[in-house]
């Protein structure tokens, strides 16, 4: 079964196009990005599997018009890997926000699309173009079976004590103000391809999953189900990421809100897109550069690379606590696959917990999977690649076949 994912976010639009064997098998034959869309000129990267990667610039209109240039790639006589969109047996999105209705992925209707459409509030970003990209391959794809994935479904298997807010319980009742958690399809796949990889059971097993780049957050997996996850209400919430600022007094924003006579829209432009690492540094997002300029003695991004690994390192303490003791510690994501060295920080002064990395073997495991800690370590520690578009296909099969 040949199945499109899709990834669509406010001006961009990832894709694969994956050929599922079976549940557990599959082979990706085309990949590619769309970027800029809706803007004076566009992007378009087009990967397909053994030919040349083809990149132009044009203006890209909207998100039917994306999608578009994705499927005329897919079947184009030099570029594609399908002789016709006939071949295309199903598709598969990721959507941001699935609030309380939706506790796993399911196939699109009508009525699927009406409840994604009642929680644009809690998304304001994502959810528009999530049901973009529903709505053009409903055009495009005339009765093709189309399945969301929603970001937020891991981790609906939280109590109560972990996702509810201390303020007044009305903004629950009413609004459903909670902490729902995002990069559940990473969390996902990782715990239970860790879980083998360190010889455990994930459904008897205590991890912390670290999905590090450059949004992040960190996920307690007791028993194979989310017990707690650090982003909130929304992905600002938790760690400190590329351009947003994580955990933070909510007294500094009334503060810097009245300082800068910032109205709604300038303060949620400022917590997302100017804090984090960028805010820090003063520009610099890239955790390369950043451990690079470190080595050199630069304050400021030497203090982003310690407030980065700090705030990591006291999730997992947290979540140690919270879970009672742990069994398995991965990193995954950008930063945390290949960033040895923020691994190594992180993981420096976990040995009370009896977690122990090998710091020859985590330098030479970068990019790829492997088991980092000692062979003494109590507690397992691990790089482990992800595949989120793996996990939207996977779903999709299942959904659809």
């Amino acid at each position: 079964m040949k199945i499109l994912v899709l990834n669509c976010g406010s001006s961009s639009i990832k894709y694969q196009l994956i050929d599922m064997k079976n549940e557990n098998q599959a082979d990706v034959l085309a990949k590619g990005l769309l970027e800029r869309i809706g803007l004076e000129m566009g992007e378009f990267t087009h990967r397909p599997m053994g030919k040349e990667k083809h990149y132009r610039q044009l203006p890209i209109k909207d998100h039917k018009e994306g999608i578009s240039l994705v499927l005329n790639a897919l079947t184009d006589k030099e570029l594609g890997v399908i002789n016709s969109l006939d071949e295309i047996d199903a598709c598969g999105h990721r959507v941001a926000h699935g609030g309380e209705n939706f506790t796993e992925s399911v196939l699109i209707n009508n009525q699927v699309k009406d409840m994604i459409r009642s929680l644009t509030p809690l998304a304001p970003l994502h959810t528009p173009a999530n049901l973009a990209g529903i709505e053009a391959m409903e055009s495009l794809l005339k009765g093709k079976p189309q399945v969301a994935v929603f970001d937020t479904a891991f981790h609906h298997t939280m109590p109560k004590e972990a996702y509810l807010y201390a303020i007044p319980y009305k903004y629950y009742e009413q609004d459903r103000i909670r902490r729902y958690g995002f990069h559940g399809t990473s969390h996902r796949f990782v715990a239970p391809k860790g879980a083998k990889m360190a010889g455990l059971d994930v459904n008897k097993a205590k991890i912390v999953s670290c999905h590090l780049g450059s949004g992040a957050s960190v996920c307690a997996i007791k028993n194979g189900k989310s017990i707690d996850t650090s982003m909130g209400f929304t992905p600002l919430e938790g760690l400190v990421m590329g351009t947003r600022c994580g955990d933070i007094d909510a007294g500094v924003l009334l503060y810097i809100a009245e300082k800068e006579k910032m109205d709604y829209n300038q303060l949620n432009s400022f917590l997302n897109k100017q804090c984090g690492l960028k805010g820090l540094t003063g520009n610099t997002v890239d955790m390369r550069d950043i451990m690079a300029a470190k080595r050199e003695g630069k304050e400021k991004e030497s203090n982003a690379f310690d407030v980065f690994a700090y705030r990591v390192k006291k999730y997992i303490g947290a979540y140690a606590a919270a879970m009672g003791g742990i069994d398995l510690i991965i990193f995954t994501g950008g930063i945390g696959e290949n960033a040895w060295w923020q691994r190594q920080e992180i993981c420096n002064g976990l040995e009370f917990l009896g977690a122990e990395i090998d710091r020859k073997v985590n330098e030479q495991t970068a990019g790829k999977d492997g088991i980092i800690s000692t062979e003494g370590s109590k507690i397992k520690i691990l790089s482990v690649t992800t595949d989120e578009e793996f996990v939207i296909a996977k779903d999709t099969y299942e959904l659809s076949k």
